[in-house]
């Protein structure tokens, strides 16, 4: 997949602090959906109590597996509802990874702008 951007750790960490507002309200984009989506998000939807809790779905999986909106159809899609899509299942349609020191490669949501 030549079309997978991937960063550093370093980079990542860098565009996470570039959107300037507090962790919890950090926003990424489900690569399949475009729904974006923050740790708040996933707290609202009942992943979790707390950054804590939510932080092992924050850029990885979609929102909407906690508000169950189901599987994404670009035909009768609400903007910004989320789907069910997760990075950790059989198929790998991601579009952003980070790479770690280590040289492991993780996919992840892409850090976007909180417009």
């Amino acid at each position: 997949m030549s079309d997978i951007e991937r960063v550093t750790l370093e980079e990542f960490q860098s565009m996470i602090k570039a959107q300037e507002v507090p962790i919890e309200d950090v926003k990424f984009e489900c690569p399949i959906c475009k729904s974006r989506q923050s740790a708040n998000d996933l707290i609202a939807a009942g992943a979790g109590k707390d950054l804590d809790e939510v932080e092992k779905y924050l850029a990885f999986s979609c929102v909407g597996r906690f508000t169950g909106t189901g599987e994404y159809n670009s035909e009768s899609h609400v903007p910004n509802s989320g789907c069910n899509w997760t990075l950790g299942g059989l198929f790998q349609l991601h579009k952003f990874e980070v790479e770690t020191p280590d040289g492991h490669v993780h996919p992840r949501f892409r850090p976007v702008e909180n417009a």
